[in-house]
């Protein structure tokens, strides 16, 4: 009866150490969204990105 439960037990083991193992967490994005151009940079350098 023993060696039932101990099997029991190691199989609910090795389930539960599958099932975490398996998961993956979700990766989020931790960028700050792009800042758009102020009005003065606007009126300077027109609409060009590069212009900083």
């Amino acid at each position: 009866m023993k060696k039932i439960i101990n099997g029991v037990l190691a199989a609910a083991m090795l389930i539960s150490v599958a099932a975490c193992a398996s998961s993956q967490a979700q990766q989020t994005d931790l960028t700050p969204p792009a800042r758009g151009l102020d009005a003065k940079t606007q009126l300077e350098c027109g609409t060009k990105r590069g212009c900083r």
